[in-house]
């Protein structure tokens, strides 16, 4: 079952090549000017391998709900989980989808000008054209109705989701969807696992918009729970349905 992979099948852009990166419980879509599907590979291997054996040497930064100690002898990508989840104030491994995506984009950029990586439902692209991400929260009314259109801004986005109701991430909220747009997708998927734990009614909506404006990076943030939809930030919401009947 691979619900999570929903909108694969109908956001895939025409002017890009698109293909699928599978390694253990890594699932990437990798969009770019070319086919990269081998240099990814082995990026992902590679950092597969460094947090693997971390984790091996060091069975708290996997296992820790809070922020763990900074550790100066780690590999990039565990140093970087580690800081940005002790500044938002959750378990590194909170940012690990996020932080895959975002390091697989940063080794591609001498190889495509604009790349869109997608792992489990956190996106880390840059693009030189616009694009709708298509936002996917369970059985709300609001699910694969909604997009947000990202425009170029010479700046990678990072556009992560938490949700209580949507895949096999660790949550303790009930949002059907806590999405952020941010600079960065390592980022903004700490954030999301934060804001989306503690929406577990549709009253904890704008205390969590609250809560989340205040750090740095955020573009904007959207939450979905049921028929609820809180809205925050320059976040341009269009209806997929409406836009599709245009085209």
């Amino acid at each position: 079952m691979y619900e999570e992979r929903f909108y694969r099948g109908i956001s895939k852009p025409d002017d890009l090549i698109c293909y699928e990166v599978k390694i253990k419980e890594t699932d990437l879509l990798c969009c770019t000017k070319n086919n990269l599907k081998t240099f990814i590979e082995e990026r992902v291997l590679l950092y597969r391998y460094q947090l693997e054996e971390y984790i091996r040497a060091k069975p708290m930064f996997k296992e820790s709900l809070i922020p763990i100690e900074y550790d100066t002898f780690a590999p990039q990508i565990v140093k970087e989980m580690i800081a940005v989840s002790s500044r938002i104030g959750v378990g590194p491994m909170a940012t690990v989808a996020g932080a895959m995506a975002e390091f697989i984009g940063r080794d591609i950029v001498p190889h495509s000008e604009e790349y869109i990586i997608e792992n489990g439902g956190d996106i880390y692209l840059k693009t030189n054209s616009e694009r709708v991400v298509l936002i996917y929260a369970k059985d709300s009314p609001f699910s694969g109705k909604i997009g947000i259109r990202l425009k170029p801004e010479g700046l990678p986005y990072g556009i992560c989701t938490s949700s209580g109701t949507v895949g096999h991430s660790l949550s303790f909220g009930k949002a059907d969807a806590a999405c952020i747009i941010a600079t960065s997708s390592l980022f903004a998927d700490g954030l999301a696992t934060l804001l989306g734990n503690g929406v577990k009614n549709r009253y904890d909506i704008q205390p969590a918009i609250e809560k989340g404006k205040v750090f740095s990076g955020v573009k904007g943030i959207v939450i979905i729970l049921g028929e609820h939809l809180g809205v925050w930030g320059n976040v341009e919401i269009i209806d997929v349905e409406k836009q599709q009947e245009a085209g």
